[in-house]
């Protein structure tokens, strides 16, 4: 049996890359875009905003464009850009749908992105999951995205319980540390391999067995 509280009051799941695979989707919208920019979009680079806020997305292509000022443009391109890859293929990742299944209606759940409100529900409607949660918090939410640990605090004060009896999925560094951050318990599913991604709790996939287990006995 997976080491988790046999007790959590709500639990929290991370989106892209999490519950939904749109790394991919991600990926293939900023080769696009720093092709259509002059540029490539390097493995070097995915790992430097993998995770992280659109608005971060856009600050750093602004500099490595050498367009000071166009956040704003560089925001809505990527948004419409990433949108569209999502609308197409976007698809759930191995065990999500079960595993939400497992705990929806039993407990709170929440969906906590740093992407934008717009991305996450196209997201979750791909995946077949748009009923499945009542709490979403989205980027635009808080002030201050992920890894700040903001959006978690107020995931948690949605669903009216404290931090630490909540337990948080997530796939990322920037992800891991916004919840531990927040004071979680977290579960770590890595989309990729980044030098310190530290969870409570690591697994390979939400599909492991140990895992569905878990989450049938809360």
């Amino acid at each position: 049996m997976i080491a988790l509280p046999t007790k959590a009051a709500a639990i929290a799941f991370d989106c892209d890359g999490l519950l939904v695979e749109t790394e991919s989707c991600w990926t293939e919208a900023l080769v696009a875009m720093f092709a259509a920019h002059g540029q490539e979009f390097t493995a070097e680079l995915k790992a430097r905003l993998i995770g992280t806020t659109i608005d971060f997305n856009v600050t750093m292509m602004a500099t490595w464009f050498d367009r000071p000022g166009a956040e704003a443009a560089l925001k809505a391109e990527l948004t419409d850009t990433v949108a569209a890859v999502i609308s197409a293929r976007a698809e759930p990742m191995p065990g999500a749908v079960a595993l939400v299944q497992a705990v929806a209606g039993r407990l709170p759940i929440a969906v906590v992105s740093n992407s934008e409100r717009r991305l996450v529900d196209l997201s979750l409607a791909r995946a077949g999951l748009t009923d499945a949660f009542q709490i979403v918090v989205a980027g635009e939410d808080v002030e201050h995205g992920k890894p700040a640990p903001d959006l978690y605090l107020r995931a948690c004060a949605v669903m009216g319980v404290r931090p630490e009896l909540a337990v948080a999925f997530e796939d990322t560094l920037v992800g891991v540390n916004s919840a531990k951050a927040a004071g979680l318990t977290v579960v770590g599913v890595p989309t990729v391999t980044q030098d310190g991604f530290a969870p409570h709790v690591q697994v390979a996939s939400l599909a492991d067995p140990a895992l569905l287990a878990w989450a049938q006995q809360l």
